[in-house]
């Protein structure tokens, strides 16, 4: 970023940054390197807004992440999520219904791959994705109406006194939050819902009407899918529907994403 020079006494180094801009722009201060990380408040700013904040900086100089290593985050993600994988391919208890369950993650975790430069995840948002690929891997090996644990005859059973496994309305917990935190981190960095330096004007009050509506929705969409799924496959979606008899099964599912 700064000029190079043939004479090696005038070469521009770290040490000489300072003395270099006061002699070549009048910029007198000390400087410093800031790493803007995915979860700064700074990401999706410009420049202008960025010095318009309250005791910042001038920015003198930018180096973009794109020669950057893979973010150590994913490789801690990845490392954790694979043994997972492993175990929930390994004899599940039905190979179609874990395709079924399963196929979200194996779509998801790719495309937080592909965008990590373009769309970086803050670590709480990959930690829920990570959380969130679990859930659907253990309900893909066991199918979700015979997870160990969630059975009424099993102690969390015993002890709630359920008449059902329930570890679908875990998953559909879990299918509330994530996509929750997914949808706010989008919104307020490639909308007008987010604060603006500038301006001083906060977070719209619309992001979280809009957050709720969007996981509603996301909910739904993937009630029609499993309905889609048992009517083109019959009985072998029985397993992936994971009714267990009760016929409010979809609106409790619903409702436990509302909750997430």
């Amino acid at each position: 970023l700064l000029p190079g020079h043939e004479d090696e006494r005038l070469k521009v180094t770290p040490g000489r940054t300072e003395s270099y801009f006061a002699e070549t722009y009048g910029i007198v201060g000390e400087t410093a390197e800031l790493t803007v990380t995915a979860e700064s408040p700074l990401v999706g700013m410009s420049i202008g807004e960025v010095e318009q904040l309250h005791d910042a900086p001038l920015i003198l100089a930018i180096k973009s992440g794109k020669d950057a290593r893979m973010d150590r985050r994913l490789l801690w993600f990845l490392g954790l999520l694979l043994p997972v994988l492993a175990w929930s391919w390994i004899a599940p208890h039905d190979r179609f219904t874990w395709w079924l369950e399963v196929i979200p993650a194996l779509v998801g975790v790719p495309l937080v791959f592909a965008l990590q430069k373009k769309f970086p995840l803050s670590t709480l948002l990959l930690a829920l994705v990570w959380v969130h690929c679990v859930v659907l891997m253990v309900g893909g090996h066991y199918t979700y109406a015979l997870v160990p644990c969630f059975a009424p005859a099993d102690a969390v059973g015993r002890a709630l006194g359920w008449t059902r496994n329930n570890y679908d309305k875990l998953g559909h917990f879990v299918q509330g939050f994530v996509p929750a935190i997914l949808t706010r981190e989008i919104l307020l960095r490639s909308s007008s819902l987010g604060p603006e330096a500038k301006t001083g004007r906060p977070v719209s009050g619309w992001l979280g009407f809009l957050v709720v509506s969007v996981c509603l929705a996301f909910s739904a969409l993937y009630e029609l899918v499993e309905w889609a799924t048992a009517v083109s496959t019959g009985e072998a979606a029985e397993a992936f529907l994971g009714t267990q008899g009760d016929p409010w099964d979809t609106q409790k599912d619903m409702a436990t994403a509302l909750v997430g």
